[in-house]
């Protein structure tokens, strides 16, 4: 269905304005920035932006890879069904994949819990989720921190508010860092499947699919098989097994790029002066097409916000496109190759199925 005309809800709408964020995030980088000063040694060797940055061991050609992120407004779908034993993956989830996209094998992590009041049931479902997590991702929890902030953290229900976030590092060789500087025209973009709305965009699927009334959480979708709820905790996808057997058969993998918050605009943040042409897309796994339609959402904000299916791209040359998609397959991800690398200085994104081009940091139609 084309929505290129409709007028429905936005992400802006639902209360989450990127362009503001942008703006503050300018002002709070000038102050990040300045600490590069206090410690040489310790510089960061990418510009901060990146899905993840490296501090090198100094007189080593070794890297340490570290990023941090959290769950998001996902956290409330899982206490207002009182299931929290599934969002601690997606915590692992959303540190190692993006330390992936800079070459770095994940190796540790840290949590950090806040929470309107302490209720063991619910740390003991949420220790499970990231033991699971760290088990999906071959790495170890080494520590953490709680915090009971009853005067902050506000629940839908009385004393359940909590919000989980974590940090995770990871090591690379120097030599060996992917942030897609050697891109060329004509290389091969690949899509690995993702496993439904991952962990971005909840504002807005709440607001359109659960609104203001927790109870439709439990309305079953039948284009989905499940309910609204079991559909928006489905775990956010690890691809550490799929990537390190990439890197172990030697495919010359030149970009690695999440596609999280920012939805297909994360291709562009590569270092090459290049773009991407996409000619063919996956259908969309049922939860976005329910999504597009009931909040009338047009394909530009579908594509900016969600990951339609697409969780990580790869780009590889054309000759290592199929060996790419069948490792993935080996570990039972789904890949398609998407399209191909244009040279482009402002390095645009043309999904040409949807008649998209990016533009001034959105997507327009062209």
């Amino acid at each position: 269905m084309d929505h290129a005309s409709q007028s429905g809800l936005s992400y802006a709408r639902a209360g989450v304005d990127s362009a503001k964020a942008d703006s503050g995030l300018s002002r709070l980088r000038t102050w990040i920035e300045k600490t590069f000063a206090f410690n040489p040694q310790a510089r960061p060797h990418l510009p901060l932006g990146y899905f993840a940055n490296v501090i090198r061991l100094e007189g080593l050609n070794l890297g340490i890879g570290f990023t941090t992120d959290g769950v998001g407004t996902k956290l409330l779908v899982a206490e207002l069904l009182g299931k929290y034993d599934t969002v601690g993956i997606d915590c692992i989830a959303m540190n190692v994949n993006d330390l992936l996209c800079v070459g770095a094998t994940p190796v540790s992590f840290v949590d950090y819990l806040a929470v309107e009041e302490v209720q063991p049931d619910m740390l003991d479902a949420l220790g499970k989720g990231l033991c699971r997590g760290a088990e999906l991702a071959s790495i170890s929890i080494a520590g953490g921190e709680i915090a009971q902030l009853r005067e902050m953290i506000r629940g839908a229900q009385v004393g359940t508010g909590f919000d989980l976030a974590g940090a995770a590092i990871g090591t690379v060789a120097l030599d060996r860092l992917i942030i897609g500087q050697d891109v060329e025209p004509g290389d091969a973009l690949i899509g690995l499947a993702s496993s439904g709305i991952h962990s971005n965009g909840l504002t807005l699927a709440r607001r359109v699919l659960a609104g203001e009334t927790p109870l439709s959480l439990d309305r079953h979708l039948p284009e989905c098989g499940r309910t609204v709820g079991e559909e928006l905790l489905e775990p956010t996808r690890i691809y550490v097994p799929e990537v390190s057997a990439m890197l172990a058969a030697e495919v010359r993998v030149k970009a690695l790029m999440h596609i999280t918050g920012d939805g297909f605009l994360n291709l562009s943040r590569i270092a090459a002066p290049v773009g991407f042409r996409i000619e063919s897309l996956p259908a969309p796994p049922p939860l976005f097409t329910v999504l597009q339609d009931l909040g009338k959402l047009s394909d530009a904000e579908m594509y900016q916000v969600y990951n339609m299916g697409v969780g990580l791209c790869v780009v590889v040359p054309e000759a290592d496109a199929e060996r790419t998609i069948k490792l993935a397959a080996g570990h039972g991800s789904r890949a398609w190759r998407l399209g191909t690398a244009i040279a482009s200085a402002q390095r645009t994104i043309r999904i040409e199925p949807r008649r998209l081009t990016s533009q001034d940091g959105q997507f327009v139609r062209s």
